[in-house]
């Protein structure tokens, strides 16, 4: 058993989180309860980190539009949040976007705040879905058929000998969150298409914004066969945290983020993710997504993202805190080695679970005693937490929105 500490001295350096959605908050929430002073960054001030109790949240300028203006204001935060003759702030990322603009300005923010700067270059290789298939890939992960498109007749050359269906996705998720509003791909992280003619649709759509995008074969089997495996590595490589989590429910079905996960083994899956890793000279923190294929057999990776993830949040009821023990080797700490402690529990995102039960019920591959079962017994919210009271109220009155919404739209349409 590691004999880590379990809570913060009151001169250890505060924590700046990269990115306020509600992986933020997660993370945030696991700081603070160890006694860390922790606040966020966001440049939509709509995310639920501007609601937390946990910490305050600073309005940042986009890195991706303006990013000069935001290295400033990086620069100018690093000493309103220092403790008067403290340490650096630690910065310490939940959003693939922050990974990015920190490694694009990694030499200039490196006087101002601690992070893993000897692996940022790692990091980003993984923030974005063109490298980090490249990646995986050289490095003995397996991954899906996939290619890299920038024209209509690259991508109908991959369809020419595509086993469909096949997905196609942004390079970045942000890239999709552009269009205007009533356009069918919105929001959406990825199309799923199930033969060329629609993929050309969907590229067409989709290009008037990015015309780089990746399509991809798809992983056959069901959500349950999907595992993430997270983990966190010291800055001199070595593994100091690992926790792996079964995917029970999807959004959406099949191919999109866990709205409910199990702890899990699978020694195969622990291997190759460990490898690969160890193989890239990564340190910090990591979540892979993979799936056992159902038509051979092996496990593939779906995606990467270095950074701290919502899955993560439900590595800490499993006894392996990951954000805790990355901010101790990141301060100086020595961290022991962390396993997790064989708990059984159920994690659920509410926010995602309440859509993502209505779609399952519609595809009749849930049932109303299924549902109920998978609320009782040991469970843990990711969304759902009474000292946090006004993320909380969001995330209720956004599952009230969810479940009256349709009713009443369809009463009006009906008269």
């Amino acid at each position: 058993m590691a004999h880590n500490p379990t809570k913060a001295l009151p001169d250890w350096p505060p924590v700046i989180v990269a990115g306020a959605y509600y992986t933020g908050v997660a993370l945030m929430r696991s700081l603070a309860r160890r006694g860390v002073k922790v606040s966020c960054i966001d440049c939509n001030r709509s995310q639920a980190g501007f609601q937390t109790t946990y910490g305050p949240a600073n309005l940042c300028p986009d890195p991706d539009v303006q990013p000069a203006e935001w290295l400033e204001f990086m620069i100018s935060l690093a000493p309103r949040v220092t403790r008067k003759g403290g340490q650096k702030p630690v910065l310490i990322c939940s959003s693939d976007r922050f990974v990015s603009a920190i490694a694009q300005h990694a030499g200039a923010l490196e006087a101002h705040f601690t992070f893993c700067s000897g692996s940022i270059a790692a990091q980003e290789l993984l923030a974005t879905k063109r490298r980090q298939y490249d990646v995986a890939g050289k490095h003995g992960l397996p991954v899906p058929r996939t290619q890299f498109v920038e024209s209509l007749d690259q991508l109908m050359a991959f369809a020419a000998d595509a086993r469909f269906p096949c997905l196609i996705k942004p390079i970045h998720f942000r890239d999709w969150q552009r269009f205007p509003k009533g356009h069918p791909l919105l929001f959406e992280k990825i199309a799923v298409v199930s033969d060329a003619t629609q993929l050309a649709e969907r590229y067409k759509l989709a290009a008037a914004v990015n015309p780089r995008m990746i399509v991809q074969e798809v992983i056959e089997g069901p959500d349950t066969a999907k595992l993430v495996y997270m983990s966190c590595y010291n800055q001199k490589g070595d593994r100091i945290a690992r926790c792996m989590m079964r995917e029970l429910r999807t959004t959406p079905i099949y191919y999109g983020s866990a709205s409910v996960v199990e702890p899990c083994v699978d020694d195969e899956v622990d291997a190759l993710c460990d490898a690969f890793l160890r193989g890239i000279q990564y340190s910090g923190l990591c979540e892979i997504e993979l799936k056992r294929d159902s038509r051979d057999g092996r496990v593939k990776m779906i995606e990467a993202n270095p950074r701290f993830s919502l899955t993560a949040d439900s590595a800490y009821y499993a006894g392996v805190d990951m954000g805790w023990i990355h901010y101790l080797d990141l301060i100086g700490e020595l961290a022991e080695p962390v396993e997790p402690d064989g708990s059984y529990f159920r994690h659920i995102t509410l926010i995602r679970d309440f859509d993502t039960v209505r779609s399952y019920r519609k595809a009749g591959l849930l049932t109303w005693r299924e549902i109920a079962a998978s609320y009782f017994g040991p469970v843990k919210f990711l969304d759902f937490d009474l000292r946090d009271w006004r993320v909380t109220g969001g995330t209720v009155y956004a599952l009230f929105k969810l479940i009256i919404g349709p009713p009443i739209r369809k009463m009006f349409s009906r008269k």
